[in-house]
């Protein structure tokens, strides 16, 4: 089974392009949907712990977690320590599940990739980019979304231009949708046909 990540600076389309994967019929596990998972579960007491003006109705607030981050940017390395683990466990059952399967081909969606090392447990990394222009365009279009947050959040991610060094495969989102598409479909096609 080959292991594909998946990686993208904010706003570059890397959600649509995990979609279109999974379209293609490959299994994706995705980090984020994960995370958000483990704030209504088994993240919420030891978060709680750490961030108590986090915790609402017995679950933790994405929102009031950030805002706490945002104020004490040196925190996060408190929060990665109680999550990175949640989220590699649920990534190694995946990943066992769909060895199972017999999957020729998974689909790791990893937005903090080179960020965790997270490049070293997967065989080839996939890194969607786009203009900066229209990067900066499409976060701040976001609901909430400031340009201060941007620059925090852009601060955390290894630059884009390191990403696209690093990566065995870059799928361009700014060139339109079928175009992403086809770059999807053609790494699929390369990486399976290889297998065959």
């Amino acid at each position: 089974m080959i292991v594909l990540g998946l990686t993208g600076s904010i706003g570059t389309g890397k959600s649509t392009t995990a979609a279109m994967f999974r379209d293609f019929g490959v299994p994706v596990h995705d980090a984020d949907a994960t995370v958000h998972d483990l704030y209504r579960a088994e993240a919420v007491a030891p978060v709680a712990a750490l961030f108590p003006e986090a915790l609402e109705n017995g679950i933790i607030d994405r929102k009031a977690l950030s805002a706490v981050l945002a104020r004490s940017p040196e925190r996060f390395g408190e929060l990665e320590a109680v999550i990175h683990p949640l989220v590699r466990a649920r990534e190694t059952a995946f990943l066992d599940a769909e060895r199972r399967n017999g999957a020729p081909l998974v689909l790791l969606d990893i937005p903090l990739l080179y960020e965790t090392g997270g490049e070293k447990r997967v065989d080839k990394v996939v890194v969607v980019t786009c203009d900066p222009q229209m990067q900066r365009e499409r976060v701040l279009a976001r609901p909430g979304m400031t340009e201060e947050k941007f620059q925090l959040i852009l601060s955390r991610q290894t630059p884009d231009a390191e990403k696209r060094r690093r990566a065995d495969f870059i799928i361009d989102t700014g060139r339109g949708l079928e175009a992403a598409r086809e770059q999807v479909e053609e790494i699929i096609a390369r990486l399976t046909e290889r297998r065959n």
